[in-house]
């Protein structure tokens, strides 16, 4: 069974940074992708990499965010969010290629 887990959300001042991480079990060939969830809505895309590493994101966070997989470790992957502002507040999720989900992190941007 695949296991999937975030870690890195916080809270955070606007206009400050955090780096999510994502560590997926097993192998991994496809696109992993990142979501958030605001309050009583639906997950959203947020980024996706595949596994040659090209990236998409979603508009309202292009040219703030990141995603990237660790060289290292093919098993782990980041989202890197600067400039964040409070409607980013949300949980962050990653879902792998067969669709496994972690329990998500909460990310909180306040002052």
């Amino acid at each position: 069974q695949v296991q999937v887990r975030e870690w890195g959300g916080g809270l955070v001042q606007p206009g400050g940074s955090l780096r999510l991480s994502c560590t997926v079990s097993g192998s991994i060939f496809g696109i992993l992708v990142w979501y958030r969830q605001f309050p009583k809505e639906q997950r959203v895309m947020v980024a996706t990499i595949n596994n040659l590493g090209a990236t998409k994101y979603a508009d309202d966070v292009k040219d703030r965010f990141t995603v990237s997989r660790d060289h290292a470790n093919q098993n782990v992957f980041y989202l890197q969010m600067d400039r964040l502002k409070p409607e980013d507040t949300a949980v962050y999720y990653c879902k792998t290629p067969l669709g496994a989900w972690g329990p998500g992190t909460q990310v909180t941007v306040s002052s």
